[in-house]
């Protein structure tokens, strides 16, 4: 189906639904149907967002849900959808371009006002520093945070780790890391999960680039990138760890989902799996338990890492009564509550520092050590370079991973091509 087809067709569906939930909540003003899209597909992220739809829903308000996975292959996106007039009220992003281009186009919903209110007030003041600065882009709180990653995490099988005698944990460098595979693989195990699409190549490759060198990383993946970070001998080492990596994955890596590895490592067919900390998720929603069936620890040797920080943004309806509706789904993203369920259920590190933090596991406390270490956590490039040279970033450790061949000094020299292109 054509792009134009497509967009038809979503179109159509929607304004039904929209007349329809019209009909039904005609008795009440305030009640309003909001179109909100989203990501959320695997079975630890739907019972999450479940969370928040049933939490927002006690006021009478109606979810229409548009859901859009990543790398579907569909020509209809986020931008697409934007750019043919049909936005959804509430979208899942944290790109600055996507913002950028609703505020231009002047319809990005500033939320300074809604800070300003009382419940504004007590979430924003409860986020770290970090994220208070997050939520503003080019001088206005436009974005609104409800859980937190880092990208690149080895969370592992605590059954399987002890059959084949080797400690994760215990690992400080790729070198232990390596040392460890030939001892798995006797008995019969893969050491390493793993799904060779560019998503996951590409969290992977800017996860080891933070991992080598931080200050290299805000150089290369930063707000202002520069191009004299890329010919440097951290982002040499950086090709070299994911050669590394890439020569230890099975052949069934290719075109796997990144859900699908994590199975592999509760099914006991992997010992671990390097991914975002979201996959802890998965093993929640499979009935496992943080510190008793699988354990998480940082890449080994880091001295830098990367976070992602799911946010939802709002699109100026020009409607005030959509705009309370707004202001009523911010309520619920940030109600403390809400927030720690549905960080429970995603295995993500939840925004607000004033919730009971007690009632989550070892890894997410973790991680909230690693947020306090000053400077060691990063933003993820999806959240602060242009897009087009975050796409080229891992068009070229894509294109590394399936050419054996290629070289890190050829990988370098194709990303200084790529950065000319971009800028």
């Amino acid at each position: 189906m054509t792009l134009r087809g497509e967009l038809k067709m979503i179109d159509r569906m929607l304004k039904c639904t929209v007349f329809a939930a019209g009909v039904t909540l005609a008795a009440s003003a305030q009640a309003e149907t909001l179109i909100i899209q989203h990501d959320f597909i695997s079975p630890g992220e739907r019972r999450a967002i479940t969370v928040l739809k049933n939490t927002w829903e006690k006021g009478g308000d109606k979810w229409n849900d548009l859901t859009m996975t990543h790398d579907s292959g569909s020509t209809v996106t986020l931008s697409s959808l934007l750019a043919g007039g049909n936005p959804p009220d509430i979208f899942f992003s944290a790109e600055p371009g996507t913002y950028a281009d609703l505020k231009q186009e002047g319809r990005l919903l500033d939320l300074g006002p809604y800070f300003q209110t009382e419940k504004g007030k007590a979430a924003f003041a409860a986020l770290p520093e970090f994220l208070q600065k997050f939520v503003t882009i080019d001088g206005e709180q436009v974005r609104a945070p409800n859980s937190v990653h880092i990208d690149g995490v080895m969370c592992y099988n605590l059954a399987v780790a002890k059959k084949t005698g080797v400690d994760p944990s215990t690992w400080k460098s790729f070198d232990d890391f390596y040392k460890d595979f030939d001892k798995v693989k006797g008995n019969d195990v893969i050491p390493l999960a793993f799904g060779a699409d560019s998503f996951q190549i590409g969290y992977l490759f800017h996860s080891l680039v933070a991992a080598v060198d931080g200050g290299v990383y805000d150089r290369v993946f930063g707000v202002k990138a520069d191009k004299t970070a890329i010919d440097t001998k951290e982002m040499r080492e950086a090709f070299d760890l994911l050669r590394g990596i890439q020569k230890h994955t099975d052949a069934g890596a290719t075109g796997r989902q990144w859900n699908e590895a994590t199975n592999m490592v509760i099914s006991g067919r992997a010992l671990f799996q390097i991914q975002g900390d979201w996959m802890t998720g998965e093993w929640r929603a499979a009935g496992k338990t943080d510190g008793k069936d699988f354990s998480c620890v940082p890449l080994p040797g880091a001295k830098g890492a990367t976070a992602s920080v799911n946010t939802w943004g709002f699109v100026d309806t020009k409607n005030e009564s959509k705009k309370e509706a707004q202001y009523r789904y911010l309520d619920a993203n940030f109600d403390p509550e809400q927030m720690t369920q549905f960080n429970l259920e995603k295995g993500s590190t939840p925004p607000r520092r004033d919730v009971d933090l007690a009632k989550f596991p070892p890894w997410t406390q973790h991680a909230l050590k690693l947020f306090d270490q000053p400077g060691f956590v990063h933003l993820t490039p999806r959240a602060t370079i242009d897009q087009d040279w975050m796409r080229g970033i891992y068009d070229v450790a894509s294109q590394f991973w399936a050419n054996p061949d290629m070289t890190s000094d050829q990988a370098v020299e194709a990303l200084q091509s790529s950065y000319d292109q971009v800028f």
